[in-house]
């Protein structure tokens, strides 16, 4: 027994709510799963240890009150662990870069200006299937069309770090990634690691009033929720330097407007846009160049 999973069902009416405050929690050892068809929902947890597992329990179990005190904890062989994810973890592509689960990495083709990243959930990873992170790895990817290689790329609240990694290996050799929580910051340099990457980018403890170091960069992605995006307007626009973008995600699809409105409003004369994918919504800034 390698791994230890922690199952509880939900209704479907409450997965958009219970979604958002996974997103908030920041624990990517959870997931969320639903069977449309035959209407049911629950959370998942995958975790190293019966204790870890308890643990973040108690940790998520305070965001639901009702929600019972102990958890049932169950031994997971690692094989059926990863066939698990095998059965509905696929490769997803966005313009040159792919995301890909590391058990395919012999076998998987790229193309011959394509490059890769190589994901395992096993080290808290995450998929990149959540609306939120391909958003911003979408404007990512055409961003970097046109950027200069040693344009430099800033990832706020950088999670398990997929989008700063992505940054790196689209071929950016300025790229740092910030997170407020010190395991999310080992983690990311664990992901790192995994591609290759250590060596090209950064990741440190910081939020969003330190964590620019009174620095301007060109791309400034910042996949965090809309309400705390509101509360730092100032810092995140003064992270941009002039001709920068900045990538604003986790937000859900019926806050994108007021988003929206509290970032135009400070920001006279950039250019303002926002896309919806699912239940979810980005909005994406452009500074003038002068």
């Amino acid at each position: 027994m390698g791994l230890f999973q922690i199952k509880r069902r939900i209704a479907v009416d409450e997965v958009e709510g219970v979604e958002e405050i996974l997103l908030e929690h920041g624990d990517e050892g959870w997931s969320l799963g639903e069977d449309v068809l035959a209407g049911t929902a629950w959370v998942l947890g995958i975790f190293e240890s019966a204790e870890k597992a308890q643990f973040a329990w108690r940790a998520l179990r305070l965001k639901f009150a009702d929600w019972p005190e102990q958890a049932e904890v169950a031994g997971l062989p690692d094989e059926d662990w990863r066939n698990s994810y095998k059965a509905h973890f696929k490769a997803w592509q966005c313009g040159r870069l792919h995301w890909v689960p590391v058990w395919e990495r012999e076998t998987y083709t790229l193309g011959d200006d394509d490059v890769a990243i190589w994901l395992d959930p096993g080290m808290a990873f995450g998929t990149g299937n959540h609306e939120t992170t391909r958003l911003c790895c979408e404007r990512l990817v055409e961003w970097a069309k046109t950027a200069k290689a040693d344009a430099k790329v800033i990832d706020a609240g950088c999670g398990s770090g997929i989008l700063a990694i992505s940054a790196a290996r689209l071929g950016f050799r300025e790229v740092l990634g910030f997170d407020n929580d010190a395991e999310a910051v080992q983690i990311s340099g664990e992901n790192a690691a995994l591609n290759g990457l250590a060596d090209a980018v950064s990741f440190y403890e910081g939020d969003l009033i330190t964590g620019f170091e009174g620095e301007q960069r060109d791309l400034v992605l910042a996949n965090i929720l809309g309400h705390i995006l509101m509360q730092y307007v100032p810092e995140l626009l003064a992270a941009v330097a002039p001709g920068g973008t900045l990538v604003l995600s986790g937000i859900l699809a019926e806050e994108g407007a007021q988003v929206q409105a509290a970032f135009a409003d400070a920001a006279t004369g950039w250019d303002v846009s926002r896309r919806m994918l699912g239940e979810w919504c980005d909005v994406t800034l452009t500074r003038p160049a002068a």
